[in-house]
């Protein structure tokens, strides 16, 4: 066994790898074509050990990504002897059930990193290719193209055969060939700068620093854990799509003994005829982001934040799936997953709880043919909403909240890139709950369509449902979509909209936290004149602050 490292030096190492992973998303965002990873930054960069352990994670990225990163190494080594991965491939995979991915339009590029002629690391990169619009959501083979662990790169040399097939099944092929440019020089710098470190510190060294990041991590989870109440902590929760006729109810049971915390999903529904359901990749990631802001969030995401955690799910139901479910819109689920263990373990650790956000992805997606330049377009934007109001402070209103995060493509982007035109981008005023701590506020964002025959399809949730509150907060409201007059009716999530057609996506607030009687006065009033609650929803829910302010009205 080898002595362990001077701490500083591994921390020192920890850092470095730290700025790799956000140096390669910097170049993957930089070198982008498409809006939806230049602009809204819906891409991810991971380094990975030989055997594919996590050693980091760029944070600026999703935390939903690790369910279609951390399972492509598996992927790759399940399918190709070590033997033949060679110094300069690069694999490329998105395929959920063959290939560790979590759903088909998160392309994953891998490339094994060789120090003196051994596997040592991998670098891998995800970017969210928004280009399958306008398919079905029955089963997986509507949803796009299916690409296992194969190569891309062979010692070097660019596959093209490989490369055209994946084109010819791509609405938008320009956009998919320049960003896949993209998450390949991301890949090559950061092989480069793993070298250089080896350079420095030798292979073994880093090696050995990588297994005691992952270590470090395992001490301070199971610290962590093992500060939290033991016991059995249950929570349920509404869940609702489009694409689906009725509500149905998730549910989890969580129990922490001593530095362990077992997730059990028994009892959950079977999986579904639509896009919402979830591999294990983005339940396992999921439920990682869940624990992970709950007990520390300056833990190094890495795999050691792992070995405490036990999951167990049915398998084919509608968190653990089996082929050929379907799973575009697996991240509405996962968003009602961190709902589930947040309300469950509100009882056990309160103060670092949250009400409920929003509960949704939020995604639109407009494609058709653009008039301005004569090519198929397919426009992806998830948008946000209210975030849970917290023990000591208010919600943040209008943001991606946990498994996303992503940003806002703005208004100039958009209008300049697609037939298309933002008549209204606001807060809504009153859809936070009213609480000690206001619940965030939602968002509406008004689309009009300037060409014919735009298909429209939604991807939410909390339409029927609302999110809960905290210790008496009340809830926040629900989510909707408007229609212009004249427009086709969304008919599960699905329209097609004409020329002048303007659809208004309106997204949930979130819950609030203790009760309203308690919110200061001044608050109130801020929150009037700031124009995010109005007078009737003062009178409502804060009657007595408001009847202190009358008299100044």
């Amino acid at each position: 066994m080898n002595k362990p490292l001077d701490s500083v030096l591994v921390e020192v190492i920890g850092s470095a790898l730290a700025t790799i992973v956000e140096e390669m998303g910097g170049t993957l965002v930089r070198a982008a074509y498409s809006t939806n990873i230049k602009e809204r930054r819906d891409c991810t960069a991971s380094l990975f050990d030989a055997k594919g352990q996590g050693i980091a994670q760029d944070e600026g990225g999703s935390p939903l990504h690790l369910g279609s990163l951390m399972g492509i190494v598996d992927g790759i080594l399940s399918r190709y002897p070590l033997e033949e991965i060679k110094e300069g491939d690069t694999f490329i995979g998105n395929d959920p059930f063959s290939g560790g991915g979590s759903h088909l339009p998160d392309i994953v590029l891998a490339t094994p990193i060789f120090i003196g002629g051994e596997l040592t690391a991998w670098a891998a990169n995800l970017a969210h290719h928004a280009d399958f619009g306008d398919r079905g959501h029955a089963h997986i083979f509507q949803e796009g193209l299916r690409i296992p662990p194969v190569r891309l790169i062979r010692q070097g040399v660019l596959q093209q055969e490989m490369l055209n097939l994946i084109l010819l099944n791509c609405q938008v092929p320009h956009e998919r060939q320049a960003d896949l440019r993209a998450q390949q020089a991301a890949n090559r710098l950061a092989v480069q700068r793993y070298k250089d470190l080896c350079e420095r510190y030798g292979r073994e060294v880093m090696v050995q620093a990588a297994d005691e990041l992952l270590d470090y991590t395992e001490r301070r989870t199971r610290a962590a854990i093992a500060a939290m109440p033991d016991g059995d902590y249950s929570f349920r929760d509404k869940f609702d799509c489009p694409e689906l006729d009725d509500e149905l109810e998730l549910q989890v049971r969580i129990t922490v003994d001593g530095d362990t915390i077992a997730f059990d999903f028994a009892g959950n529904p079977p999986q579904v005829r639509a896009s919402v359901n979830v591999v294990w990749t983005a339940l396992y990631a999921s439920v990682y982001y869940s624990l992970k802001s709950l007990i520390d969030a300056d833990i190094v995401p890495n795999a050691g934040l792992y070995r405490p955690v036990r999951i167990e799910a049915p398998t084919g139901s509608i968190i653990n799936c089996q082929e050929p479910a379907a799973v575009n819109g697996r991240s509405e689920t996962c968003q009602r997953i961190v709902d589930l263990i947040h309300g469950a373990l509100a009882t056990a650790v309160p103060e670092r709880v949250t009400a409920a956000s929003n509960g949704a992805n939020t995604g639109v997606h407009f494609s058709g043919r653009n008039s301005r330049t004569g090519r198929e377009f397919v426009y992806l934007e998830t948008i946000g909403g209210g975030c849970g109001a917290r023990a000591t402070k208010d919600g943040l209103d209008g943001v991606q909240v946990h498994m996303t995060n992503t940003s806002n493509l703005p208004v100039e982007s958009l209008e300049a890139e697609y037939p298309l035109v933002i008549e209204a981008y606001e807060l809504i005023q009153d859809s936070g709950g009213g609480g000690r701590h206001r619940g965030g506020l939602g968002i509406r964002r008004a689309v009009r369509v300037e060409d014919p025959d735009i298909h429209f399809w939604l991807d939410t949730s909390r339409q029927k449902s609302q999110p809960w509150g905290l210790d008496g907060g009340q809830p926040g409201e629900s989510a909707r979509a408007v229609l212009s007059e004249g427009a086709r009716p969304i008919d599960h999530g699905y329209t097609v909209l004409q020329a002048g057609d303007c659809v208004a996506i309106e997204t949930a607030g979130a819950g609030g936290y203790g009760s309203p009687e308690l919110r200061p006065t001044g608050e109130v009033a801020r929150d009037l004149a700031e124009g995010k609650i109005s007078e009737d929803y003062a009178r409502t829910v804060y009657p007595q602050q408001f009847a202190q302010l009358s008299p100044q009205k």
